[in-house]
């Protein structure tokens, strides 16, 4: 039963994993439309800003001018904790990954195996809870900007969402984290 529960913490780990990826690299985190006709498509990301246009398929990207300009702070942050919770899930899947019993490394002392796959529980753990504040983090501040805009009566018609980005952030961290609980406390 070990076997297999580190099996399906792997699977479920290295799929949030990748979930968490895909989330910090693409340029989706908040959708808006200018306009009722829906003519255009805006992604605001993290790295830079896409636009589609509706009607012909064509999308342009502008890149943002440096990592290291004066950026929003919740750009900022998001990008610091998503990368963060990327490294801290990639170690955590490597160390998964010694620790796991179908593997012969350190076949002769199980106690060393069980302590890696706690030890990677904790990091996913750690990483999902970086990855999750990230992306509420991100979809809060949507939110408030959107508010702010209704309040001021400074509505120009335009509507914002949470991009696709954002939900599999969100997706991936708490994958991560049903993970950890698998390797952390279901383990023993």
């Amino acid at each position: 039963m070990s076997t297999a529960l580190q099996v399906t913490a792997f699977g479920l780990a290295l799929l949030s994993a990748l979930f968490l990826l895909l989330a910090t690299c693409t340029d989706c985190w908040m959708v808006n439309a200018d306009d009722s006709l829906e003519v255009s498509h805006k992604c605001r990301g993290l790295w830079r800003e896409c636009v589609t246009n509706m009607q012909d398929g064509v999308r342009t990207c502008d890149q943002y001018d440096s990592i290291l300009a004066d950026h929003p702070v919740k750009i900022v942050v998001t990008r610091t904790l998503m990368i963060t919770a990327d490294v801290l899930a990639g170690l955590a899947l490597a160390t998964l990954v010694l620790g796991l019993d179908c593997i012969t490394f350190l076949k002769e002392d199980p106690c060393v195996k069980l302590k890696m796959c706690y030890g990677a529980g904790v990091m996913l753990c750690a990483g999902s809870i970086l990855g999750l504040i990230g992306s509420v983090w991100y979809a809060v501040d949507v939110y408030v900007e959107r508010a702010m805009l209704v309040s001021h009566n400074i509505f120009l018609g335009v509507h914002y969402d949470f991009g696709w980005s954002c939900w599999l952030g969100m997706a991936g961290s708490m994958g991560c984290f049903v993970a950890s609980v698998l390797l952390t406390c279901c383990l023993y």
